[in-house]
């Protein structure tokens, strides 16, 4: 969906009050990871951010679909030169310390785990991985990209559908509403089934202990 007189994307006007809730955001991080026993719920700060994009990458797309200026491929475009160039270094040094500093299967797992983030999947690789028998954390240096994993999902997806729906005039907020409740009772469902599956460990464990 793009006019060729007008290639280009909207960028959306500086905002001071964001770039607060982005230092409000980046602190709680921060002292989540540094001070756990300060500030136990930092990691809040993650779910701030994603409001954030979700907000500003919202606003470009809405600007550029009524300007007839939205194109996917400027759109995608902007996020490899913006995400790339340093997801590149990353990956680069931790292969590099990591050849020096882990062992053998914790190497092949960082592997794994380049390549997931490499194709934004790291979020699903790390969740298949979670058990009783995971490895530790601090063997896993791009156990963070997972966040960034979901970011780019949406990134792939919204200006997909934001598209979509715009081109054929449909009700946005309908359609918007529809995938909340769609989403909200897929969490909810995730939950019950985690809980579900915890107790049954606990009862087998209690089970095996007492044998």
């Amino acid at each position: 969906m793009t006019h060729h007189k007008h290639p280009h994307l909207a960028h959306p006007k500086y905002r001071p009050d964001i770039d607060g809730l982005r230092a409000i955001a980046i602190l709680a991080v921060v002292i989540f990871h540094a001070f756990p026993l300060i500030m136990p719920g930092g990691f809040i700060g993650v779910d701030i951010f994603f409001v954030i994009s979700g907000f500003l990458i919202s606003s470009i797309i809405f600007s550029s679909l009524e300007r007839d200026r939205f194109s996917l491929v400027e759109f995608y475009a902007r996020r490899v030169k913006r995400i790339f160039p340093a997801l590149i270094l990353v990956f680069t040094t931790c292969l590099a310390f990591g050849w020096f500093l882990l062992l053998s299967d914790e190497y092949r797992q960082l592997g794994k785990h380049t390549a997931a983030s490499a194709g934004f999947i790291q979020n699903f690789v790390l969740w298949r991985e979670s058990g009783y028998f995971d490895t530790s954390g601090e063997t896993k240096p791009l156990l963070h990209l997972w966040s960034l994993a979901i970011e780019e999902q949406f990134y792939f997806f919204w200006p997909l559908l934001l598209a979509f729906v715009w081109k054929r005039q449909w009700n946005f907020l309908k359609i918007t509403t529809g995938i909340a409740a769609v989403s909200f009772a897929a969490n909810i469902y995730l939950i019950l089934w985690l809980l579900m599956k915890l107790s049954q460990s606990y009862r087998n464990m209690r089970k095996t202990g007492v044998e």
